[in-house]
């Protein structure tokens, strides 16, 4: 069966495996996925993603990351732009998330990145998603 909306089933996958305690979750891949957890990889919110050769389209293996008292470092997952709704912003209008301790995920004509690369880089695009 089709997938309507794969961001948000790999954001929901994420915030399923994160109140389960899950170590490692699975999720399709595709290139934007892919660059979403390297995103989250590099700003700290996952320890390591992967991408797995598994059939025609392949998965991606995302291990999650917790602090030392178990406690999520993830606290919250958001969806902004949908299907139904599209939501793009110019550089001067991108949201700061939580005062600069969260990111915000923008699809850009230079590929997708973080709320502060897209300000140093002074591109606007679709906003995709907030992570903090």
């Amino acid at each position: 069966m089709p997938m309507t909306d794969p961001i948000a089933d790999f954001l929901a996958r994420i915030r399923n495996g994160i109140l389960a305690r899950h170590a490692v979750i699975e999720a399709p891949a595709s290139k934007v996925l892919y660059r979403i957890a390297e995103l989250l990889k590099s700003e700290g919110y996952i320890a390591d993603c992967a991408r797995v050769e598994d059939g025609p389209q392949g998965k991606i293996r995302v291990q999650l990351k917790y602090l030392p008292d178990r406690s999520n470092v993830i606290s919250g997952l958001r969806r902004i732009s949908r299907p139904g709704q599209r939501v793009y912003m110019n550089v001067d209008t991108l949201p700061r998330v939580k005062n600069g301790l969260g990111i915000a995920i923008v699809s850009t004509s230079r590929g997708v990145m973080t709320d502060r690369d897209a300000r140093k880089e002074h591109v606007g695009g679709e906003l995709l998603c907030t992570v903090w």
